[in-house]
């Protein structure tokens, strides 16, 4: 049987399948950031279009109780008990549906599951952005050692820096690396890591995009087949702020071209995060915390 796992976080909604193995279905992208209020809730605007797509992707995929699972993430969590009730009740009323806000912990817990592997002894720090928070997860080998959450996302990069979705980036790396930084001042990570595992989609774009992906020779998972260097990642980076137009990035997405609104701000955190942990390798991943959903009930 064919079963169905929705995550559901600040930012994007991505649709799985799962019978032998998991499938991206679709993700669509919306701002719940916009004119949220943990007192009042999602905005009118979000919740209609929130609504109006579930109705879409219940139809298409036959959504039922018993085969759906949704993981809520991210902004959702800040929401007063009250506005989270009513979310849980409109689901459950509207699409026989039921919306689970995970906590941090949850989280944290699906995504190790999702990048446990032994990593040929190597110590690698996992990195997962959203929109509102970031996890961090240590292994060293197929262990964990230390976990750390973040209250900062792309959102926040988003909210302050209206220029760097003009036509090239009006606002340049180097101000917003510095506000990031400034923002983690206070952040201690170990700085021996052999590698980061950045997750979320990132491999999906940097092979878009072009970044100077090389054959991964640190391990192998058959899962995580490119590496790059921090200067490459920089030098993508720039390419993405400065010499591919927003439309270009759209283009390459055409079924949510939404989601390169995120493109440039989302490589900010992680090249602050890089550097304070002395990474030398970076590893894009598509995995997420889905995927970790899978590997636990396997």
């Amino acid at each position: 049987m064919k079963n169905y796992y929705i995550d559901l976080g600040s930012s994007t909604i991505k649709v799985y399948c799962y019978e032998k193995e998991l499938e991206l279905l679709e993700e669509h992208s919306i701002y719940f950031k916009n004119d949220f209020d943990a007192e009042k809730g999602i905005s009118e605007t979000n919740l209609k279009e929130l609504c109006e797509y579930f109705k879409k992707i219940k139809k298409t995929y036959d959504l039922k109780y018993y085969n759906t699972n949704i993981y809520v993430t991210g902004i959702f969590r800040n929401l007063v008990k009250e506005r989270k009730q009513e979310l849980v009740k409109l689901f459950n009323d509207k699409f026989d549906l039921h919306f689970n806000i995970i906590s941090h912990g949850i989280e944290n817990y699906y995504l190790g599951k999702a990048m446990q592997n032994d990593y040929n002894g190597k110590k690698v720090l996992i990195i997962n952005m959203g929109g509102k928070t970031t996890e961090l997860v240590t292994f060293v080998g197929d262990n964990i050692t230390d976990t750390q959450n973040i209250e900062i996302g792309v959102a926040d990069l988003l909210n302050k820096f209206d220029k760097v979705n003009e036509k090239y980036s009006g606002n340049t790396l180097e101000e917003m690396e510095q506000f990031i930084t400034d923002k983690l001042k206070n952040l201690v990570l170990d700085n021996d890591y052999d590698c980061a595992i950045f997750t979320g989609g990132e491999e999906r774009f940097e092979l878009l995009t072009g970044f100077n992906l090389v054959e991964n020779t640190l391990f192998n998972d058959n899962i995580h087949k490119y590496m790059l260097t921090l200067e490459d990642y920089i030098k993508g980076t720039e390419k993405v702020f400065y010499s591919m137009t927003l439309d270009e990035l759209y283009e390459l997405m055409p079924s949510n071209p939404k989601w390169m609104d995120g493109a440039r701000s989302g490589a900010i955190i992680p090249l602050v995060l890089f550097k304070k942990a002395n990474v030398k390798w970076i590893i894009p991943s598509d995995l997420n915390l889905i995927n970790g959903v899978i590997n636990d009930s396997n």
